[in-house]
């Protein structure tokens, strides 16, 4: 796993063989950050990273010098990577929370300017996740929320759908 840009650009992270997750491929997030650079200065905002998985999304974001990045992830073996992660880099703006997601969703009192959700993509309940990300007050009015997904979903008549994008056969759906 690499960071594409920032402060640690260029850093790999060794994931041990034992994590469950599907990371982001740096291709797709090389596409996806470079559309969010015409958009986002990643300075001023604060970031939610559901299903975070190795973290590579949310130390993207800490990288490229954002405020406030809060990760949440349920499996145990891969917060114990991101931990690890945090204290190599010694990065004092991730907070990462093990808990599940829709329970964390149910109970957060915080607001964000972008929430990234990245679920595994045979998550039973997949489809509902757009309704349970933007149900909530947790999204910034002027916030951006993007999903990523296999190609086996189109949210395109979601009424928050704004656009797409597909970095092979990565799939970004990004509402607001």
């Amino acid at each position: 796993m690499r960071i594409i840009s920032g402060k640690f650009k260029g850093r790999r992270l060794q994931v041990p063989a034992n994590i469950t997750a599907r990371p982001t491929t740096d291709f797709a997030k090389e596409g996806l950050f470079n559309f969010l650079n015409n958009f986002i200065d990643f300075e001023e905002i604060t970031v939610l990273d559901l299903f975070a998985g190795t973290g590579s999304i949310s130390l993207e974001f800490i990288s490229r010098g954002s405020k406030k990045v809060v990760a949440v992830e349920n499996s145990k073996t891969q917060t114990n990577f991101i931990l690890q992660t945090i204290k190599t880099l010694d990065i004092n703006n991730l907070t990462l929370l093990n808990t599940n997601v829709f329970q964390f969703l149910k109970t957060c009192k915080m607001s964000f300017d972008l929430i990234f959700a990245d679920p595994p993509y045979d998550h039973n309940d997949f489809a509902q996740i757009p309704d349970s990300v933007l149900n909530t007050n947790i999204l910034n009015p002027e916030g951006i929320f993007i999903l990523e997904h296999s190609a086996h979903y189109d949210f395109s008549a979601h009424s928050h759908f704004k656009s797409h994008r597909k970095y092979g056969n990565v799939n970004f759906s990004i509402f607001e």
